[in-house]
């Protein structure tokens, strides 16, 4: 099952313009992330959080639309958005997308990232979309898809990465190893449509950032970005 996660963050302006979500999709909304679902045409089937950045009336229309509430206490160990992830892990989500989870406070936007690397995530395809640029973790191996000229960056996360194999990169790597702090795997270059990472140990941040603006691509939920 896919899942279709909005937070409440700064959403790209303009906002992608297409959304592909089949009936069968999932969508969960993080509290005052309700706005950019509706904005983007998203019709939310549960609102998550302390709820307390949603106006009165924009609840109470949800309400009326039947959207389910799950209300969380103010203090908690957990942000909104990691309780959102594992809402939609505990009804069999295998494919998550967040949409609004960067920008804004940079303490959130770090804290959203970080989530791609919860051991919950293991096995379970998770990507962070905001505007051109799409986010996902390699924990062994990954195929890119894009088009040449698309800027790939890899960053180790929680250690350096090591035994790191690419194909399709302008700038190649041959068994090496990324250190965790330093900036050598940043804005690489896509140099065929189809790219392939390998990683033997560790785990590696793909930021890809697709040439084309978000305004003149849609996002295809069920397969990335579409012409």
């Amino acid at each position: 099952m896919r899942a279709v996660i909005v937070a409440n963050g700064p959403m790209p302006q303009p906002p992608l313009p297409e959304l592909h979500v089949g009936e069968r999709d999932l969508v969960v909304v993080v509290d005052g992330g309700a706005r950019n679902a509706l904005g983007l045409g998203l019709q939310p089937h549960v609102v998550l959080g302390d709820l307390d950045s949603m106006e009165p009336e924009l609840r109470q229309h949800l309400d009326q639309e039947g959207v389910q509430f799950v209300a969380y206490p103010a203090r908690k160990d957990e942000t909104d958005s990691e309780l959102a992830v594992k809402y939609a892990l505990d009804r069999g989500a295998t494919d998550l997308v967040l949409l609004g989870a960067l920008g804004g406070r940079i303490d959130h936007a770090l804290a959203n990232i970080m989530l791609l690397a919860i051991p919950q995530l293991e096995g379970v395809r998770a990507r962070m979309i905001d505007g051109s640029q799409e986010l996902t973790l390699i924990r062994d191996e990954a195929v890119i898809e894009g088009n040449p000229g698309d800027v790939i960056s890899l960053l180790p996360l929680a250690g350096d990465a090591t035994g790191i194999h690419t194909e399709g990169l302008e700038y190649t790597l041959h068994g090496e190893t990324l250190k965790f702090g330093a900036a050598r795997g940043v804005s690489n270059v896509l140099a065929a449509p189809l790219a392939r990472v390998r990683v033997g140990a560790g785990l590696l941040l793909l930021v890809h950032q697709h040439q084309a603006p978000a305004e003149k691509r849609g996002l295809d939920v069920q397969g990335g970005y579409h012409d």
